[in-house]
């Protein structure tokens, strides 16, 4: 991945979720609210993080336990086959924890060894402090819901974020083009 694109598209995606909740979209703002506990988006994100998450397994290289990549893969697709009936609360969090953690990847990837680019920092410092969140809110998801209720107890604060999140959107679409 280039780090044009690495760049470009969190800057889209924030551009995606800061708009409607700038403008206190009432459908975004019900989805959002009903989002932790949610069994389709369970079943969208945990689906699509423990595949990508599986692919990785199966493509192991021999040094890192690409011997045993078939038990591998099979043990965790159980495990995750297993969330879906055990552990249903919050899964929708869990996953997207998953989705954050999995992309972080290519997206570091591609602004590694990239000192002669120092506005990286900009996405780069974006993806740490996600990453972090997604491990404490993969740890603990019920936050996501407590923060929803924070967010939308006054259209102030869901406007204000939006509109964090849009400008930041905004700006990291404005550095991808200046590499």
């Amino acid at each position: 991945m280039s780090l044009l694109l690495a760049t470009l598209l969190p800057g889209l995606l924030l551009i995606i979720l800061g708009l409607p909740l700038l403008m206190n979209n009432s459908v975004v703002v019900a989805s959002l609210k009903s989002l932790p506990r949610s069994t389709a988006a369970a079943v969208v994100f945990f689906g699509v993080g423990a595949l990508w998450f599986l692919w990785n397994v199966w493509h192991l290289s021999k040094a890192d336990f690409g011997e045993y990549h078939v038990i591998l893969t099979v043990a965790f697709a159980a495990i995750a086959g297993l969330s879906f009936k055990c552990v249903p609360d919050f899964l929708a969090v869990r996953g997207l924890c998953v989705l954050v953690l999995m992309a972080a990847t290519p997206l570091l990837g591609a602004a590694y060894m990239e000192y002669e680019h120092p506005q990286r920092l900009f996405m780069v410092t974006l993806v740490y402090v996600l990453i972090a969140l997604a491990i404490w809110l993969g740890a603990s998801p019920y936050r996501l819901r407590d923060f929803f209720g924070w967010l939308f107890a006054r259209p102030g604060r869901t406007r204000g974020f939006g509109a964090a999140l849009l400008g930041y959107g905004l700006l990291l679409s404005v550095v991808a083009f200046t590499y």
